[in-house]
């Protein structure tokens, strides 16, 4: 796919995907891109390896960032989307894909049929695999995170940035916020839902995702990043009737910070009774973890391990809910890298 100009009319489908020093991930993300057959615009933010070169080698459009503005996902697939509506004159329906996936060669026809059958539908998701769960705990936990029900989605944080959008829906809203450093898929979903469209999963092999985490450090990034998006979500629209990213919020300052503080402050007085009972809180939050992994179908290793990640994930969210409120002072949102 060339840098030919705009179609007469645009594609029924086009793909946006969008990566930095991905590396053999972005290879498989283009390899996979090839089978699909559709239109390709890819967005580069910066890389410093051979990822421009490899994509016009696979022959697809490239858009690179420039540096004038701070680069993050919601950017990228704005100015990804703009590229496309240049080059092929837009696009019905429009595939948002990461570059550290390989789309399922299926999806496409798949995620297309259900949107042209579902008119009210703005956006449909299919199932999200890890290419190697058992790499390490860290990949066991994303594979572990990808799973979720079919249906219409009311929780917009299980709506991911890897999607199948109408484009007519996209250029409404407005796209990507791009003050959004992470979360920008749910916040982009609450204000599809919000203008009355629905969000879906079907239960369709969609994209198989490679993390490459292999450090702690990582991990607890990306849980930082989790809890700014919680914070900014909720500032944006946890007044509205979607209350996004409120109940997260509260989950966060509860657990990792409240409980502990109290039962540290009570200590004294409770001659240490109440770093028993704090302790017990966060051994009935566990179980209540575990329950609900062993309930989707998770082995109890892997239940157990879900369950103690997400204890230790709310200090981490702490953190970036910290970060959040006091960035948001001087609207100073700049990415927080995991990787």
């Amino acid at each position: 796919m060339g840098e030919a100009g705009p179609t007469g009319s645009p594609a029924h489908v086009a793909v946006v995907a969008i990566g930095r020093n991905e590396g053999g991930r972005l290879a498989a993300c283009l390899d996979s891109l090839t089978v699909a057959g559709a239109p390709v615009v890819y967005v580069d933010s910066g890389s410093t390896d051979d990822s421009v070169r490899l994509t016009k080698e696979h022959g697809f459009a490239v858009h690179e960032l420039t540096p004038d503005r701070p680069f993050s996902a919601a950017r990228a697939r704005n100015e990804g989307y703009e590229r496309l509506s240049t080059l092929f004159g837009g696009a019905t329906y429009v595939q948002f894909l990461d570059a550290d996936c390989a789309i399922d060669p299926a999806w496409l026809e798949a995620g297309t049929r259900f949107l042209d059958d579902n008119p009210d539908c703005a956006a449909v998701i299919g199932t999200l695999s890890e290419r190697e769960p058992e790499l390490n705990v860290y990949h066991r936990l994303c594979a572990m995170e990808w799973q979720g029900p079919a249906g219409d989605i009311e929780d917009c944080n299980g709506f991911g940035g890897i999607s199948l959008i109408r484009g007519s829906a996209f250029a409404s809203a407005g796209g990507f916020n791009t003050s959004m450093i992470a979360g920008e898929d749910p916040e982009l979903a609450v204000r599809l839902k919000l203008a009355g469209h629905r969000v879906t999963k079907i239960a369709v092999p969609m994209a198989v995702h490679d993390a490459e985490i292999t450090r702690f450090s990582q991990y607890w990034r990306r849980a930082v990043r989790s809890g700014h998006a919680a914070g900014q979500r909720a500032h944006l629209h946890g007044r509205s009737a979607q209350r996004d990213g409120v109940r997260d919020v509260r989950s966060v300052v509860f657990w990792g910070l409240a409980v502990p503080a109290g039962a540290l402050a009570l200590s004294p007085l409770s001659t240490g009774a109440s770093l028993a009972v704090s302790g017990g809180g966060y051994g009935a939050l566990a179980y209540r973890v575990y329950r609900y992994r062993r309930a989707q179908g998770n082995s109890s290793a892997d239940a157990a391990l879900y369950a103690g990640a997400m204890i230790v994930a709310k200090f981490a969210q702490l953190i970036g809910l910290a970060t959040f409120y006091r960035r948001a002072l001087r609207a100073d949102y700049r990415l927080i890298e995991y990787k």
